[in-house]
C-alpha cells in the first residue's frame, strides 16, 4: 500500500518509517527537523498548510495516512500559544480527515491514554470515562471527535506511555532514566502513577500488523499487558541492563511541584487489541530488545 506518515522526524514516526518502509511505499512528513526521513521517500511541509496536505493527496494517492503529527506532551503544549495548539492538533487533524473521505483513503490516528480520568480505577476500557485534564490531551481528543464526526474509515489508537530510545533529536523520559543510570547517576521515579506502557518499536510493528487487518470505524487501546508504576519500570530496565537499583529514587507526584497533571493511573485493558489477534510482548522482552536501538 502507499502510506503518507505525518509527523514522520517525531519519536514514534521515525520508528514507523522503518517498520512501514519493509512491506509499503510510504512518503513520510517533518516540518523543522529531519530526523531519519532523509534515508525514506519524504517531503517537508508544516500540518496546518492545508494545501500542500491535499497536495499529497492528489499526487502521492495515499492507501492510508499515518497521522502521528502533534504538539506531543503536556508540557510543549503548555509553552506555546493555544491558538497554535489547536491549529496542529485539532484543524490539521479535521483537515485530514476531509482529505481521506475525500480521496478515498484510511485515516490512522495517534491519540493518548492521557485523554482518560486518571481516577476512575485501572485498565480502563475504550468506552471508559474521558476527562483530560491538560490542554494537549484536550486537543488530542478533539482529533478524536472531529474524525469521528466526519466519516468511518478511520482508526484511532490509544497510545500508552512509551519506553525505548529516543532517535537522532528524539527522548523520552525512560530513555533520559536510562542514560543517566548508565552513567551511575540517581533516577527519580514516581511510585504513584500507573500505566500500560509498550516499547516504540513494538508500537509501531502492532501499527504494521493493523494496516494489515480490515478494521475501521474502531477506537483501540494500544497497551501492554502489564499495569506498572514509573518506578517499577525503573525496577524492570535496572534488571535488564544490569543497573545498579539503588541509583532508584521512590518520588510520589504530589512531591513534584514541576509535576502540573498528576495523573494516577490511566492503565489501559488490551482486549480489544488482543481480539483482532494481536499480542503484545512482555514487558520485560521490550525493554531488552529495545537496548538494541541504544548507542
Amino acid at each position: 500500500m502507499k502510506i503518507f506518515i505525518t509527523g514522520g522526524s517525531g519519536l514514534l514516526g521515525q520508528y514507523l518509517n522503518i517498520e512501514l518502509s519493509k512491506k509499503h511505499e510510504i512518503l513520510t512528513q517533518y516540518n523543522r527537523h529531519e530526523g531519519n526521513c532523509k534515508k525514506f521517500n519524504s517531503i517537508q511541509l508544516s500540518v496546518t498548510d492545508s494545501e500542500k496536505l491535499e497536495e499529497i493527496f492528489k499526487t502521492f494517492k495515499p492507501d492510508v495516512v499515518m497521522h502521528t503529527a502533534a504538539v506531543s506532551n503536556p508540557e510543549r503544549a503548555d509553552a506555546m500559544e493555544t491558538n497554535l495548539v489547536y491549529d496542529i492538533n485539532v484543524n490539521a487533524t479535521k483537515n485530514l480527515a476531509e482529505y481521506c473521505k475525500k480521496y478515498n483513503s484510511k485515516l490512522i490516528y495517534t491519540s493518548t491514554d492521557l485523554v482518560f480520568a486518571g481516577y476512575r480505577g485501572s485498565m480502563l476500557k475504550e468506552d471508559s470515562k474521558l476527562i483530560p485534564i491538560s490542554l494537549y490531551s484536550e486537543t488530542k481528543l478533539m482529533g478524536e471527535v472531529k474524525i469521528q464526526e466526519m466519516f468511518d474509515n478511520y482508526l484511532i489508537l490509544r497510545i500508552p506511555l512509551l519506553i525505548g530510545a529516543g532517535l537522532n533529536h528524539t527522548t523520552n523520559n525512560f530513555y533520559k532514566a536510562y542514560l543517566n543510570l548508565k552513567e551511575g547517576k540517581q533516577v527519580k521515579l514516581f511510585t504513584d502513577q500507573y500505566r500500560t506502557p509498550l516499547a516504540l518499536h513494538e508500537v509501531a510493528r502492532i501499527i504494521s500488523e493493523l494496516i494489515d487487518k480490515n478494521i475501521k470505524g474502531e477506537v483501540i487501546n494500544l497497551a501492554g499487558d502489564e499495569r506498572v508504576s514509573r518506578y517499577q519500570l525503573g525496577e524492570m530496565l535496572c534488571d535488564v541492563a544490569g543497573f545498579d537499583k539503588s541509583l532508584l529514587i521512590p518520588n510520589k507526584m504530589e512531591d513534584a511541584q514541576q509535576v502540573l497533571y498528576k495523573v494516577a493511573d490511566v492503565s489501559m485493558s488490551n482486549e480489544k487489541l488482543k481480539s483482532y489477534g494481536i499480542n503484545p510482548k512482555p514487558l520485560s522482552q521490550m525493554i531488552k530488545e529495545s537496548l538494541t536501538f541504544y548507542s
